[in-house]
Order: structure tokens, then C-alpha cells, then sequence
């Protein structure tokens, strides 16, 4: 049956309202409609395309995510060769950059006084993945990957299910951007998180993350990880391009594509380096990593008259912002047991300063990134610390080498494993476990995490002195903790009476304690924090989670098949029963609080806590919000609804003022939430 006047007519209705409200949404930070109502809208569209398939065209936005995935990517040659750029890293190396394009335009003798005059426009370099895209007539036609700068990767289909790309443009052009591809902070580490829980490999930097998932062969896992863009220069346009580099970023914008915004036209190399210098400040306020800054001549007769070299335009330099690096040596490489089983191996530095602290340790995540860095025993390796991220080994100088450096094997039997030692490969995964689930090094780790402020909670109980405690067999299980006595405590070194009195007084006070605070405790494999309270929102009481089948676990939201099979085969085990047995009969559950669901006030409400409350700490604020069916957040993005700021509350303020959330004071918190 043949489609209707009114049918098509619809469709294209509906094209062209999907289309503007992902403009204005992911290009223009706006929104006039809901995504629950976007999505109806989205869902009609799909409908009229599966009675119809002969009205699916390649631009439609059902075409975003689309298709089985590839057994392999696609070559395709750019039709534009694709360069790199050169780095400048002082303002020493800026200054002789324009030295450098000064003095090769004054060969030109007909330029005049245009060499000295001549400006530049300064873009912020995202930390992403570069992208070649090519339209015909308007329509996305190709999407590549820079690959050797001659031949890249066909990857149009994961291109297509990034909402900022448009797979049609604002006129119907032929023409070839560059961009970049790149995730945002809070996505990144989101995902990172879910793939802590899962105890997978993490991802050590965004622009792996976002390499990684538009080299994935199946578009829809590339669709949840929601990828972004920013387009910055027009390779190729049948029409010509405009006279300066600032008037192109202008047109790419309003052919429809999203161009960073913060971009500036600076008369002299002076004020290049002012924004750059800005720049190192305000950095860290966006959602996406930016590691330095893009300079062009704006002149775009200029730049075809200075050109490339072998590798880069000789019309623009990337001014990159100083990084914290440092080299060091690694000592030894040792495999670190944490309270699940699983191995980490961690490098023993030579100890180094850098970013202001001495470091000694760094982690080397898994098998795979060992490999990776192709990193040795006894190699200088360069170790880099950016804000408050753990410092990571991001090179090997191998060039240092001596031959004496020693490949790192993981063994068949790790000592602090306990029983034999064995250990083995966790299927599915790159990391490694100890067969034994109860060796010495587990418990204390198991019994550290137990007594931590996110569990018990115990003041001056902590790991030296639950070590101390299991060392001389004083404790062996959870509910041991609350059966010492004062005497059993003054037998240890160190322990005076006023010292005792305190640490029973705080054992004491932790006999009651909240439900998610005592399942987090339990350190049942693949269950954190955000889990426990995902239960406990669920079934409300321990009773609940215990009796619960696996279907029931897995239909709880936030909560996937390896947590619920995690979670039921924790409270199947004889063993494991029996210890909650035992812990109840010490301590008592205190009732979860949860109000009624017409009580749920904040329900869907999504937080951001920046800076020092007065009348309560900030876990104590996430809990109330919690309770009263709110979310916590991280970072500020357009997803969140509020954000409280204390005193002091720093750069999330900031972002909240720029995106229009709204900030509420500590007063209106407080009012809110009675």
C-alpha cells in the first residue's frame, strides 16, 4: 500500500520538528520541549517509517542508531589529505611560531605591511578524537577517522548516533569538515564507575574513551556512551571559504554544525597569549577536557600562502597548557589484593614530587595496560598528575633502557592470596582473582571498608588497628567488633585506658545504623554504594533483599544481571547467612525512613553539592535528599535540577550560573527538604 499525501506529509513534519528541537538542544544548549516529548515524537516517526520503509532516507533521525554492527570497518581515502600540528609550549615557543610565519611571508614582497599586521584566531583544543566528515548536497554522506592522514575508517554509523552532528544541513552543500570528537567529563566518569563495579578495565582518558567507542563495530553500544562534536574547519567547499578563519567558524555554525563557542579573534601574538594564559584558569569549569589552544593566521590567503610542511600547516601551532609530568623510575611491580579478590598490580615508584606531592605508587590497572605501556621492571617512565586525577604512568622513555630491565608476568601463586595461592583469570574479563575468597589480605580489607564512614563508621577504629585486632585474633568475624571488652584491648601495645574508653564509646554508638550503610559493609562483590541504595529504595528492608528471587533483583532499576546474580548468590550462601544471624544479634537496622511514594517530594530531582554547609555535612545532605527520592550528581550538566552551594563552592557554581540551573542557597535547601 502506497503512502498517502497526509502520511508523507506528516513524516516530513516530523523530520523537520525532530531536527530543530536536537538543534536547538545539542547545538544551542536549548530546550522548548521535554525529551519524554521528543521522544513521542521520535517513536511516531519510527512507526510511519516501519508501515512505509520506501519514505526512510538516510537523514532521518531514526537513521541514528541503525543496523546489525560491522564485522569490520570500511578504508576510505580522504579526498583531503589530514595533517597534525605542531606544539608550542611557552610563550617563548608562540613568539618564535609567529617569528617564524612573519618572516616566511616577508618573501613575498607584494604583501606590504599585511605581514606585520597580520592577526590570528585562537580555538580551545578539545581532548577528543578527530572526525572528516562529508556532505553531498547537504546530506552526510561519509564519516572517517584521520587514520595515516591519507586513509582513515568508515565510520558513518557510528557518526550518525551523535546527536550534535547534523545528518543535514542548513543548505544543500557539497562540503568536507574537520572535527572533534569527544565525551563529557561526567559521562566519562560515569562509565568509568559502572565499569569500577564490574571490576572491567577502566578507561584511562577521554580521548581513549571516545577512540575506543567510535571504533566499536556495533552502533548502539556506541549510541548509550553519548558521544559529542565540535566542528572547526571546512577542508573543502565547492563554493569557497570565507576570507578569514573567524568567518568560517561562523559558517559552520549556521550551516547547523556545533562550533565551540569560546573562540577569539586576537590582533597580535601578545593577546594570543593572554587567552591562552585565561585559559589555563578556566579550563577545568567545562564538561570536556581541553588541553591548550589552537592558533590559526586568520587570513586564509595568508595561510595558502604559507602552506605545510611534510607533517603540519606552518599557519597554525597548538599552544598546549603546561602539563604535570615527571619522570621517575619503577622500582618493582607488585600485585595488590583488594577486599573482592581481585589483583591490581601497582608500580613502586622511586618517590617523586609532582603537583605538589610526593608520589611512590602508581596503579597499572590490569594486565592489558601493562601491555599496553609495554612497561618493565627497572624502566624511567613519565608519570603525570592533572588536578586532582591519581597520578598515572602515561609513557615509557625507552630509550633510558639498559637491558637490565625486567619483564612483569603474573605468577601462578600470589603469597597474600592465602591458603595456596592460586590465582586465576576472570572470565570475560582482563583482570585477575585469587581462588581463595578468604585469604588473610581480603579480611583485613573486608573488615577496613567494614568500620569506614560509609559503612559502620567506627571513629578510631582504622586499618592499623583492625589489623592489630585480626593479627592477634581478637576478631574474626563482623559481630566481633561488638563484643570487645576493655580488657581484651588494654593486653595491646599501645593501647592506654582513655584511648579504650573512646574506641568502645564509638563502637557503642555504631550499634544502629542505616540500610544501605550496612550493606555496603557486607563488600558483596559488584555492590557500591549507589547499589545499596537502589535496594534499599526497592524492597525497604533487609528481610525484603534477602528473601528476593533473581528476577525480582534484576528488575530493580539501576541494576543489571551480574549485580543481581551478585547480590542473590550472596544472600544463598549458608556461610553468609549465617554472619548476618550473628550481626543482628549485636547491632539493629534502623528504619530505612522512606516516605510513603506521594511523600517522595524530590523524585526525579537530580543534585549537585558544592562547598561547606553550616548546618549539616554534605553526606547528611545527600542522605535527606536521598530519602526523599532525589539523585545525586557529581558534576553539573543540563540534567541537573539543583545546585546547592555552601561556602566556598567553586567552579560547579560556576558552571550551574553559565548553564541556567538553578542554585539554591544553603536557607533554601534547608526549606526544601523539610
Amino acid at each position: 500500500m502506497n503512502p498517502s499525501k497526509e502520511i508523507t506529509e506528516r513524516l516530513n513534519k516530523l523530520k523537520e520538528t525532530i531536527n530543530h528541537h536536537r538543534y536547538l538542544y545539542h547545538i544551542l544548549d536549548k530546550q522548548e520541549i521535554s525529551e519524554e516529548a521528543l521522544d513521542s515524537l521520535k517513536d511516531e516517526l519510527f512507526k510511519i517509517e516501519q508501515q512505509y520503509p520506501e519514505l526512510i532516507t538516510s537523514d532521518s533521525p531514526s537513521q541514528r542508531v541503525e543496523g546489525k554492527p560491522l564485522d569490520e570497518f570500511k578504508k576510505i581515502k580522504h579526498k583531503v589529505s589530514q595533517w597534525s600540528f605542531n606544539d608550542a609550549f611557552t610563550e617563548d615557543d608562540i613568539t618564535d611560531f609567529d617569528t617564524r610565519v612573519k618572516r616566511f611571508l616577508s618573501k613575498e614582497k607584494q604583501l606590504g605591511n599585511r605581514v606585520s599586521k597580520l592577526t590570528y584566531t585562537c580555538e580551545l583544543k578539545i581532548d577528543g578524537l578527530k572526525i572528516v566528515l562529508e556532505y553531498e548536497k547537504g546530506i552526510l554522506k561519509t564519516a572517517a577517522t584521520r587514520g595515516d592522514g591519507k586513509v582513515g575508517e568508515d565510520v558513518i554509523n557510528n557518526i550518525k548516533t551523535i546527536e550534535s552532528i547534523p545528518l543535514k544541513l542548513n543548505k544543500d552543500v557539497n562540503i568536507i569538515v574537520e572535527g572533534e570528537i569527544w565525551i563529557a567529563k561526567s559521562i566519562f566518569a560515569k562509565i568509568n564507575k559502572e565499569r569500577e563495579k564490574k571490576e572491567e578495565a577502566l578507561f584511562a582518558n577521554p580521548r581513549n574513551m571516545a577512540a575506543g567507542t567510535i571504533r566499536q563495530l556495533d552502533p548502539k553500544i556506541v549510541a548509550q556512551r553519548k558521544l559529542d562534536c565540535f566542528i572547526y574547519d571546512i577542508a573543502n567547499l565547492e563554493l569557497g571559504v570565507p576570507s578569514n578563519q573567524f568567518e568560517e567558524l561562523e559558517m559552520l555554525r549556521n550551516l547547523g554544525f556545533k562550533v565551540n563557542k569560546y573562540f577569539k579573534h586576537c590582533w597580535d601574538i601578545n593577546e594570543v597569549i593572554s587567552f591562552w594564559k585565561e585559559w589555563q584558569k578556566k579550563k577545568d569549569k567545562e564538561d570536556y577536557w581541553i588541553d591548550g589552544v589552537v592558533v590559526k593566521v586568520n587570513e586564509k590567503d595568508l595561510q595558502d600562502k604559507l602552506g605545510y610542511t611534510g607533517k603540519a600547516p606552518r599557519y597554525a601551532i597548538a599552544f598546549k597548557f603546561p602539563a604535570e609530568q615527571v619522570a621517575t623510575v619503577v622500582e618493582d611491580i607488585v600485585l595488590q589484593v583488594g577486599r573482592t579478590g581481585v589483583l591490581t598490580p601497582v608500580a613502586h615508584l622511586k618517590p617523586v614530587s609532582v603537583a605538589g606531592s610526593v608520589v611512590s605508587r602508581s596503579t597499572l590497572h590490569n594486565e592489558d595496560e601493562i601491555k599496553r605501556l609495554g612497561v618493565k621492571i627497572g624502566d624511567t617512565v613519565v608519570l603525570q598528575k592533572a588536578g586532582d586525577v591519581i597520578p598515572q604512568i602515561v609513557s615509557v622513555l625507552k630509550e633510558m633502557r639498559t637491558g637490565k630491565e625486567k619483564e612483569f608476568r603474573y605468577p601462578e601463586f600470589v603469597e597474600a592470596c592465602g591458603g595456596d595461592g592460586k590465582i586465576e583469570k576472570i572470565p570475560g574479563q582482563v583482570a585477575y582473582r585469587c581462588v581463595n575468597k578468604n585469604s588473610f589480605e581480603q579480611q583485613k580489607r573486608k573488615f577496613h571498608y567494614f568500620v569506614s564512614k560509609k559503612s559502620f563508621d567506627i571513629d578510631g577504629l582504622g586499618p592499623s588497628i583492625i589489623d592489630v585486632l585480626l593479627e592477634e585474633n581478637l576478631i574474626s568475624s563482623y559481630d566481633d567488633i561488638f563484643s570487645l571488652k576493655k580488657g581484651d584491648l588494654l593486653l595491646l601495645p599501645r593501647f592506654a585506658e582513655k584511648s579504650v574508653d573512646n574506641l568502645l564509646d564509638a563502637i557503642e554508638k555504631a550499634r544502629e545504623i542505616e540500610l544501605p550503610k550496612f550493606l555496603v559493609g557486607l563488600s558483596i562483590d559488584q555492590v557500591g554504594e549507589e547499589t545499596t541504595i537502589d535496594l534499599t529504595n526497592h524492597f525497604g528492608s533487609l528481610e525484603k533483599i534477602q528473601k528476593a528471587g533473581f528476577e525480582e533483583l534484576n528488575g530493580v532499576y539501576g541494576i543489571g544481571d551480574v549485580v543481581a546474580k551478585s547480590v542473590y548468590d550472596w544472600f544463598r550462601n549458608k556461610n553468609n547467612q549465617h554472619l548476618i544471624e550473628k550481626l543482628l544479634q549485636q547491632i539493629k537496622i534502623k528504619k530505612s525512613g522512606l516516605p510513603t511514594p506521594h511523600k517522595l517530594k524530590l523524585k526525579g530531582k537530580k543534585f549537585v553539592l558544592t562547598g561547606t554547609m553550616e548546618a549539616m555535612g554534605r553526606d547528611e545532605a545527600k542522605n535527606k535528599i536521598r530519602a526523599l527520592g532525589g539523585e545525586i550528581s557529581s558534576s553539573v550538566s543540563k540534567a541537573v535540577d539543583f545546585v546547592v552551594a555552601g561556602e566556598n563552592p567553586g567552579s560547579k557554581y560556576d558552571k550551574a550560573v553559565e548553564l541556567g540551573v538553578k542554585v539554591l542557597s544553603e536557607e533554601e535547601f534547608l526549606k526544601l527538604i523539610e
